[in-house]
C-alpha cells in the first residue's frame, strides 16, 4: 500500500511542470472576448483633422494674404458615454470638439498687417457599437450626428502699436479709419461622422483609443458677422475632411 502510495506521489510530482507550462501557454490564436459591456467611460480627444484649404487659399492670394499652412488642423474636446445593456456591447453618448489655424502677413510698403482665422467645431450624440477581439482589445464602429460650424476671423490693420489714447481719440472720429478692418464670416452645418477606432484597456479604469473618420458637414448657412445673410460661398468652403482620432479615458473597462 505505502509503495503503491509513493509511486502514485512520484508521478504527480513529475507531471507538475508539464501541467503547469500548459497552464502558462496561450492558447493560439487567443481566445475571443465574449464578455458583454458594462459601464462607461469618459475623457479627453484629439484629433487631426485634413481640410481642403485650397479654395480658402485661393481667396487669401487673391486678397494679399499670408495662405495657411498645408497640413492637418488639432482638434480637441471630449468625449463621454455608456453602455445601454439593452442591446449588448452598444452604447450612447456625446462628444465635442474644435480647432484653429491662423495666417498672418506684414505688407512693408502700406506697413498693413493682415490676420485670418480659420475654426472648425462639432458636437453631437453618439451610437458605437462594439466588437470584442481579445481580452483588454475591442473594436468600436460607429457614427455621430450633430451640429458643427466653420468660421473664419479676417482682421487688417496698419500694424502700428496700439496707444491708450490714439484708440479713443479715433473712436470718437466721425470718420474712422479705412485701414482698420474687422469682419466674421460663420457657416453652420448638420454634421456627421462615421468611425473605426481600435480601443486597449490598460487597466481596469485607464483606456487607449485610436482611430479614423470622416467629418462630413451638410446644408450650409453663412452669416456675416452673426447678422447678415451670406450667398454666394463655394461649397468647398467647409470642415469637413478625414480625421486621425486619438483619446485617453477614464472609466470601466472589462476585460
Amino acid at each position: 500500500m505505502y509503495r503503491l502510495l509513493l509511486i502514485l506521489c512520484t508521478l504527480f510530482v513529475l507531471e507538475m511542470p508539464a501541467l503547469a507550462q500548459e497552464d502558462e501557454e496561450e492558447p493560439l490564436p487567443p481566445r475571443r472576448h465574449t464578455q458583454a459591456k458594462i459601464g462607461g467611460a469618459g475623457g479627453f480627444t484629439q484629433n487631426l483633422l485634413f481640410l481642403d484649404l485650397d479654395p480658402i487659399n485661393e481667396v487669401l492670394r487673391n486678397s494679399n494674404a499670408a495662405e495657411f499652412e498645408k497640413g492637418p488642423m488639432l482638434l480637441v474636446g471630449g468625449q463621454g458615454y455608456g453602455y445601454i445593456l439593452v442591446i449588448p456591447n452598444l452604447r450612447i453618448g456625446g462628444i465635442g470638439g474644435s480647432g484653429t489655424i491662423k495666417s498672418k502677413s506684414l505688407d512693408l510698403s502700406t506697413k498693413t498687417r493682415r490676420d485670418v482665422e480659420l475654426s472648425v467645431g462639432f458636437g453631437g450624440v453618439t451610437i458605437d457599437y462594439v466588437i470584442p477581439v481579445i481580452p483588454r482589445l475591442d473594436v468600436a464602429c460607429g457614427v455621430l450626428l450633430g451640429g458643427g460650424g466653420t468660421t473664419i476671423k479676417m482682421t487688417r490693420d496698419q500694424g502700428a502699436p496700439k496707444v491708450w489714447s490714439d484708440l479713443w481719440s479715433g473712436f470718437g472720429d466721425v470718420v474712422g479709419s479705412t485701414n482698420e478692418y474687422s469682419r466674421t464670416l460663420s457657416g453652420s452645418f448638420f454634421v456627421y461622422q462615421p468611425s473605426v477606432n481600435v480601443e486597449y484597456a490598460v487597466l481596469r479604469w485607464l483606456g487607449l483609443r485610436a482611430g479614423v473618420s470622416y467629418l462630413g458637414m451638410a446644408g450650409n448657412n453663412w452669416k456675416l458677422d452673426d447678422k447678415y445673410e451670406l450667398v454666394g460661398v463655394p461649397d468647398r468652403v467647409s470642415g469637413k475632411g478625414f480625421m486621425f482620432n486619438g483619446g485617453i479615458f477614464l472609466g470601466t473597462f472589462i476585460f
